[in-house]
């Protein structure tokens, strides 16, 4: 059996290279010419998979959705342009004019405003609950609800739900669970075995290979039939949200050393945790790999032993905060995660800054929370430049 690692490097080309180049091609090309009209018919009508127009269907796209495949076991996976394009044509997928949208409070700023703002002026309900709470999910899902939709590990709230016994009501009640596993490489846990049906990944994050890209995957496990269908002869066709060539080469390239940088940067991300606790200054440390985090059982079972390259620290006060980050030298003042360089961002005046004081409060984004994503530098390195910025 062929373990991820090397299915990650060697996945076939659907066509072999007229130059047997070992990467594949970039096609850099809008249209592609046909034998004969029926030929051109077919590749239109989807009755074969030769390309017709890059908008919809790429050689060097289609390679990279299938080492994603081959990876996941995925029945089909859609590359598009970046991690809200994948969340926005999904939920357009399943959802309609009168359905609502079961999910949480604790969600990523754009995320929540697309679920809570743009699909309601659509007529699609956005039903807010404790995904964490078995019961009141079961009382909120009625005969139009869609989905359940949530985040694996929530961003900044770090928060993990039971994806087994959310799959088990979403599956009674036959609607899909649709999971946002950004925060933990599909290359370190099945998502299916956990009853995900349909997967979203920004591979912006840890697959673009530090920062070098904007993508996102949309993996469909083949339990809802029709789905995959409509988002490659809908959505695509309507939408264009399509990934570029370029984007799927870097992301490809990315994908083959992902394991070896993922391990660093976890590896990194467990060791500052521990550390960060014995500074005075920082009151608290949030990361799912500490052993009295509430949720480290849970994620051990789901996720396993890693937990991801992202920390929060919480301060005494924004102004703490500011000045932390303003102090950082080695650290980067920037937003993304998993870029190979760590970064550090104040997520309640940037990323939820358009919020109300209000929205923050009932979203549990505080103004003592710092987040960092973190990198491959030496982590006493890191170490360092934190403790230099909290004097």
């Amino acid at each position: 059996m062929i373990r991820k690692q090397t299915k990650a490097i060697h996945t076939q080309f659907q066509s072999r290279d007229a130059y047997n180049s070992l990467s594949m091609p970039v096609y850099h090309t809008a249209a592609y010419e046909f034998d004969n009209a029926k030929e051109m018919s077919d590749a239109f009508c989807g009755r074969t998979n030769m390309p017709d127009y890059s908008r919809v269907t790429n050689p060097t796209v289609i390679f990279f959705e299938n080492k994603v495949k081959s990876l996941t076991g995925a029945t089909d996976v859609i590359a598009v342009n970046s991690g809200m394009a994948a969340i926005s044509n999904t939920l357009l997928s399943v959802a309609a004019a009168g359905k609502n949208i079961v999910t949480s409070k604790h969600l990523f700023g754009n995320t929540y405003s697309l679920i809570t703002e743009t699909l309601k002026r659509f007529g699609v309900e956005p039903k807010l609950c404790d995904l964490t709470d078995t019961n009141q999910v079961r009382e909120t899902i009625d005969d139009n609800t869609c989905c359940i939709y949530l985040e694996i590990i929530t961003n900044p709230q770090m928060e993990v739900a039971d994806l087994q016994a959310l799959a088990q009501i979403s599956h009674e009640k036959q609607i899909p669970l649709i999971a946002d596993t950004t925060l933990i490489p599909f290359t370190e846990f099945n998502s299916h075995d956990l009853g995900v049906d349909i997967e979203i990944v920004s591979s912006t994050k840890y697959l673009s290979g530090g920062a070098t890209s904007i993508g996102g995957l949309i993996i469909d496990y083949g339990s809802f039939t029709d789905f995959s269908k409509r988002i490659r002869s809908e959505m695509l066709l309507n939408l264009g949200a399509y990934m570029t060539p370029h984007v799927a080469y870097m992301q490809t390239i990315g994908l083959e050393t992902l394991d070896a940088r993922y391990r660093i940067q976890a590896a990194n991300a467990a060791t500052l945790a521990q550390e960060l606790r014995s500074i005075p200054a920082i009151k608290r440390v949030n990361y799912i790999g500490l052993e009295d985090n509430p949720y480290y059982m849970l994620s051990q079972k789901q996720f396993g032993p890693t937990a991801g390259a992202m920390i929060t620290i919480d301060l005494e006060s924004r102004k703490a905060c500011f000045n932390f980050i303003n102090r950082l030298k080695l650290i980067r003042r920037a937003t993304n995660l998993f870029d190979n360089k760590t970064l550090a961002i104040h997520p309640a005046s940037t990323i939820f800054g358009p919020f109300t004081d209000e929205e923050r409060k009932n979203m549990d984004v505080l103004d003592t929370t710092i987040r960092l994503s973190i990198g491959l530098e030496d982590v006493y390195d890191l170490l360092d430049d934190i403790k230099q910025a909290l004097k």
